[in-house]
């Protein structure tokens, strides 16, 4: 592949993706440009294939999207229903008591989810965590949980659920004596590709 993309059809192409995922994560060309080194002029004239880029830009915006620089370049429409078995789900190396699991395929479009599975006492860490500014929906599948929420906390049982940015800090603990279970809904999508890529196929899937 040259260095640099040719101002040709395939390029107006990747401009409109480039703009479909930036709009679907209602991030701005002025943001975006800041975290790929860019400006918010180069992006939109890329967008509408006006100018040419070259892959390590190219690979830059993909990661900030949280999409690989493959999906830019494949001309197949997404298919209607992407089934992803049980077995399948891509997981984070496990956590002491915690383990969370990718419901949502890649690429990440407009919403991504995520299963969580905790021994009693486990958690998402010492620390309550934050990211991008989206909106969150928090659900307890089984088990009792309590969730730190800025300066609050809230003791949820199975079928519980409680909405909040993704910009507030939360951490999750399993205060019951069973296994817990939750869901994490977020959109539009906050994670990039390094993110996504610490996910790993399960071992036999």
């Amino acid at each position: 592949m040259n260095d640099i993309v040719a101002a040709t059809a395939k390029q107006g192409a990747i401009g409109e993706k480039v703009k479909a995922f930036r709009t679907a994560r209602r991030m701005s060309l002025r943001t975006l440009g800041e975290v790929t080194g860019t400006t918010a002029s180069f992006l939109s004239q890329l967008e509408r294939g006006l100018s040419g880029v070259n892959i390590s830009t190219l690979m830059r915006i993909a990661g900030s999207l949280g999409i690989s620089l493959t999906d830019l370049f494949d001309d197949a429409a997404p298919p209607v229903g992407r089934v992803l078995r049980k077995n399948e789900r891509p997981e984070l190396p496990p956590a002491e008591g915690y383990r969370k699991m990718m419901l949502t395929r890649r690429p990440i479009r407009d919403l991504e989810v995520y299963i969580g599975e905790f021994d009693p006492g486990g958690s998402t860490g010492e620390k309550p965590y934050s990211h991008g500014d989206s909106h969150e929906l928090f659900l307890v599948i089984r088990g009792e949980i309590e969730l730190t929420l800025g300066d609050e906390r809230h003791l949820l049982s199975a079928g519980d659920s409680i909405e909040y940015p993704s910009s507030v800090p939360h951490k999750t603990v399993n205060i019951g004596t069973e296994p817990a279970e939750v869901l994490w809904m977020i959109a539009p999508p906050t994670s990039v590709a390094d993110d996504l890529d610490q996910y790993l196929p399960r071992p036999g899937s």
